[in-house]
Protein backbone atom coordinates (compact mmCIF):
# COMPACT_ATOMS: atom_id res chain seq x y z
CA UNK A 1 0.00 0.00 0.00
CA UNK A 2 1.09 3.58 -0.62
CA UNK A 3 1.86 6.08 2.14
CA UNK A 4 -0.48 8.83 3.09
CA UNK A 5 0.55 12.26 2.27
CA UNK A 6 -0.67 15.25 3.54
CA UNK A 7 -1.44 17.69 1.21
CA UNK A 8 -1.05 20.99 3.29
CA UNK A 9 2.65 20.07 4.59
CA UNK A 10 3.35 18.68 1.03
CA UNK A 11 2.25 22.25 -0.23
CA UNK A 12 4.21 24.18 2.44
CA UNK A 13 7.58 22.02 2.29
CA UNK A 14 7.27 22.66 -2.04
CA UNK A 15 7.01 25.86 -1.53
CA UNK A 16 10.02 26.75 1.15
CA UNK A 17 12.31 24.45 -1.24
CA UNK A 18 10.98 26.99 -3.97
CA UNK A 19 12.21 29.70 -1.61
CA UNK A 20 15.27 28.01 -1.08
CA UNK A 21 16.05 27.36 -4.70
CA UNK A 22 15.67 31.20 -5.28
CA UNK A 23 17.88 32.31 -2.40
CA UNK A 24 20.29 30.06 -3.86
CA UNK A 25 20.23 31.88 -7.26
CA UNK A 26 20.56 35.37 -5.42
CA UNK A 27 23.70 34.10 -3.56
CA UNK A 28 25.43 33.91 -6.91
CA UNK A 29 23.56 36.45 -8.49
CA UNK A 30 24.15 39.58 -5.99
CA UNK A 31 26.49 37.80 -3.65
CA UNK A 32 29.77 39.19 -5.36
CA UNK A 33 32.06 41.43 -4.60
CA UNK A 34 32.93 44.92 -6.77
CA UNK A 35 35.88 43.87 -8.31
CA UNK A 36 34.68 40.12 -9.33
CA UNK A 37 31.76 42.06 -11.12
CA UNK A 38 34.12 44.39 -12.47
CA UNK A 39 36.13 41.11 -14.13
CA UNK A 40 32.84 39.91 -15.24
CA UNK A 41 31.96 42.93 -17.32
CA UNK A 42 35.43 43.36 -18.33
CA UNK A 43 35.33 39.43 -19.64
CA UNK A 44 31.94 39.77 -21.34
CA UNK A 45 32.96 43.29 -22.70
CA UNK A 46 36.47 41.56 -24.31
CA UNK A 47 34.48 38.25 -26.10
CA UNK A 48 32.00 40.77 -27.90
CA UNK A 49 34.76 43.08 -29.13
CA UNK A 50 36.45 39.68 -30.10
CA UNK A 51 33.18 38.53 -32.07
CA UNK A 52 32.60 41.99 -33.25
CA UNK A 53 36.18 42.03 -35.23
CA UNK A 54 35.40 38.97 -36.66
CA UNK A 55 31.72 39.81 -38.28
CA UNK A 56 31.76 40.32 -42.10
CA UNK A 57 30.16 43.44 -43.33
CA UNK A 58 27.20 42.38 -45.98
CA UNK A 59 27.50 44.11 -49.32
CA UNK A 60 24.09 44.43 -51.66
CA UNK A 61 26.74 43.10 -55.17
CA UNK A 62 24.30 45.57 -57.28
CA UNK A 63 27.46 48.08 -59.08
CA UNK A 64 25.45 50.90 -59.97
Amino acid sequence: MSDVVNLRQFRKQKVVSEKERQAEQNRISFGRTKAEKNLTRALNDKAAKALDQGRLEKTDGHSD
